[in-house]
């Protein structure tokens, strides 16, 4: 399992019969391993039930994470910006402060409700269940989440891990989130190869977590050339042994170089945070890091830091792996200490490649919960709606003239529009008001198409000098009867083709039709019309558009969608369909 810390202090408060408040803090890091989350969680829920006067609240870098697991049951008011201080684990259960009580807790108000309402903030059992059924295969499921692996390794690793084998967390960790910087120890390896390249192999077995096994063998990584030489591929299991521990002795020789110099700085967590501080307050000005002012800066953060209880804590804190490593290596061993023991084979770790079948299951499992919810909430909505509608539905449906589409989408095709675009009316029996005239000469002012000026001058009078003969004007006249004539015969043939088309094709079915004769022939019907056959009737428009609206809203199934919207602006109601469920 990766590091994590659990600290407990006394929260400066008293309740009424004077038994003071305790908060346990949890911190936990966690590298890429989400089961050791809910390990934490598992064991933090048993601690709650030994200590029930024991208040815990836990987050991660999601946050609530507890309320995600269980989010397909939480109530609607409680989302990330309303969960500050409400959420605890309190004698094995769950709890989360009512709204209703605590507008706004603070983590005071919140601890005072939980020692003397707690019966009032038990999550419900729903959400109970959803957290819980998360951790209910722990710590049986911790058990089946370690790998034993066989490893070979310089003997002073070999010490190490066998007076504190939690420190191969530590050495995962130093490998898997290694830099330039780390590297740098891991070419020179001082503190574990005292005698280079002549160091002797032990073969020692490592217990770890799966995760931290596939971050060591997943990963491709060089010997530096101060290390042992390593097996050849071709002797199989032996160079995979010999490998990983190479990858293990390297991550600690970073971690510990890496730590003790920290801790020498005094950098660590503290320190990022306090210099967060600093930025979010303006200390640095706005200065570019790296220039000369930004660096002053730097250091007299540095030196204040140093001077701090803070620097103590952090230095002692990432110092603890150091001495301990120090006090192990001082303790007298050899390699003989580590040979002639007989070494279980490593675990299968098959399950690196074989997981599809898990990934699966866990998938279809949050499908299930997912289309759970849906039903739950389809049920609850149409429980609400029938309601809400009662009797009304069947009042409604009296009322509703299926004529009303027609004429309101008649009258608002017939309605001129402002140069926004079609506007539907607040009103339906009032006329959108447009002064035409102006709105063509706004357009006419705008556009400063030619002679336009000219135009509106003469209509004014502003100008005596422009005469137009009369000649001028029948010439004009004339040519717009000629384009007359000519766009009337671009029609009739684009017309006949049209229709045409239209015979070989099935769309005269999709309509329906009136029942009435075909009407006599005009002068100036097309050829194309008079050869269609006599059963293609006159469509009904009306009862096509009336049609296609209610298909249309069928469709949605009581959904928003476009029919009920475009229908709603102009004030017309659909009716509930009575057949729906049934």
């Amino acid at each position: 399992m990766d590091k994590f810390e659990l600290k407990s202090e006394e929260v400066k408060t008293r309740h009424d019969n004077g038994v003071p408040s305790f908060l346990l803090l949890q911190h936990i890091i966690r590298h890429h391993n989400l089961d050791d989350e809910w390990f934490t969680v598992f064991l933090l829920f048993h601690i709650s039930l030994r200590f029930p006067s024991l208040s815990i609240r836990l987050w991660d870098s999601d946050g609530e994470f507890l309320l995600i697991e269980a989010a397909f049951h939480l109530p609607r008011w409680l989302n990330p910006d309303t969960s500050l201080h409400r959420v605890f684990i309190r004698s094995g259960d769950l709890h989360i402060i009512p709204r209703n009580r605590l507008p706004e807790p603070s983590l005071l108000d919140s601890l005072n409700f939980l020692a003397t309402s707690g019966s009032e903030s038990r999550a419900p059992d729903p959400v109970q269940r959803a957290v819980k059924n998360r951790i209910k295969d722990y710590p049986d499921q911790a058990r089946r989440n370690m790998h034993r692996a066989r490893v070979r390794v310089p003997a002073s690793v070999a010490q190490v891990l066998k007076h504190e084998p939690c420190l191969i967390s530590l050495a995962v960790e130093g490998f898997y989130d290694r830099d330039v910087d780390s590297m740098k120890f891991a070419a020179k390896m001082e503190r574990f190869l005292e005698k280079g390249k002549e160091e002797e192999l032990v073969c020692v077995p490592v217990k770890m977590s799966r995760a931290m096994y596939a971050q060591l063998s997943q990963q491709t990584f060089r010997a530096p050339k101060v290390y042992p030489e390593l097996p050849g591929r071709g002797e199989g299991e032996r160079y995979v042994e010999a490998e990983l521990g190479m990858k293990i002795a390297c991550g600690l020789e970073m971690m510990y170089q890496q730590r003790k110099r920290d801790g020498v700085e005094g950098k660590g967590a503290t320190w990022e945070v306090f210099k967060e501080s600093l930025e979010k307050n303006g200390y640095f000005q706005g200065l570019l890091s790296g220039s000369n002012e930004y660096q002053r800066l730097m250091q007299n953060a540095q030196e204040y830091y140093r001077n701090t209880s803070l620097h103590s804590k952090a230095s002692d804190l990432m110092n603890a792996p150091v001495r301990r490593i120090d006090e192990i290596l001082a303790l007298p061993y050899s390699v003989d200490d580590f040979k002639g023991q007989e070494v279980p084979p490593s675990d299968d770790d098959s399950w690196i490649y074989n997981g599809e079948e898990e990934l699966n299951s866990a998938l279809m499992e949050r499908q299930k919960e997912m289309e759970l919810y849906d039903l739950k909430h389809k049920k609850k909505g149409k429980g609400k709606e029938d309601q809400d509608t009662g009797l009304s539905s069947s009042s409604n449906a009296d009322e509703f003239d299926p004529g009303d589409i027609a004429k309101t989408m008649q009258k608002f095709v017939n309605t001129l529009s402002s140069y926004k675009g079609a506007e539907a009316p607040e009103d339906r029996n009032k006329e959108v008001d447009l002064d035409v005239d102006q709105f063509i000469k706004d357009m006419e002012s705008i556009m400063k198409l030619p002679g336009e000026v000219a135009d509106s001058n003469v209509e004014e009078g502003s100008s005596s000098d422009l005469d137009f003969d009369d000649s001028g004007e029948s010439d004009m006249a004339e040519s717009a009867e000629d384009d007359d004539d000519v766009e009337d015969t671009f029609m009739r043939s684009y017309s006949d083709v049209m229709n045409e088309e239209l015979k070989e094709t099935t769309l005269q079915k999709s309509f329906v039709r009136a029942n009435e004769q075909i009407p006599k022939k005009d002068e100036g019907t097309s050829n194309a019309a008079e050869d269609m056959d006599e059963d293609f009737s006159p469509v009904d428009v009306d009862v096509n558009l009336v049609k296609s609206f209610l298909d249309s809203f069928s469709s949605q199934q009581g959904l928003p969608g476009p029919a009920s919207n475009l229908l709603g602006l102009m004030g017309v109601q659909f009716p509930q369909d009575a057949k729906k469920g049934k």
